[in-house]
């Protein structure tokens, strides 16, 4: 049953094209923090700071999540699915969608950075 739910939200995401909120990608205190490698996307579907980050850096990883998790909620319900599991199907996407550069978590909770390889992918993933 899991399976299906994950393969149905993936379908969903794609669809809807969430990784991050629109007005987030506009913020550009956000775009720098991502390009520097100070924030980036986790397997739980949630922006994570990398290493320490100031109040201000805190305050933006905030706001998105807050964000993310009340379009995660919603769509969610739309799709007959747990927040969890719509959230692991967003970050699985999310961290798909970082560009070479950009800071993703590993499964094992470690930061990396984008390279040209392949991603460390959970095992969960769609």
């Amino acid at each position: 049953m899991m399976k299906t739910t994950t393969k149905l939200i993936a379908a969903a995401l794609a669809l809807a094209g969430v990784a991050t909120p629109a007005v987030a990608q506009r913020d550009p205190a956000y775009a720098a923090a991502r390009a520097s490698g100070k924030v980036g996307e986790k397997i739980d579907g949630y922006l994570g700071i990398v290493g320490s980050g100031d109040p201000a850096l805190q305050a933006i990883v905030n706001d998105i999540n807050i964000k993310r998790r009340a379009v995660y909620s919603e769509r969610a319900k739309a799709a007959n699915a747990t927040l969890d599991e719509y959230a692991l199907t967003a970050g699985c996407q999310a961290i798909l969608a970082t560009a070479p550069g950009e800071k993703y978590q590993a499964p094992d909770g470690s930061w990396q950075t984008r390279g040209s390889g392949a991603l460390q992918r959970d095992a969960r993933c769609p």
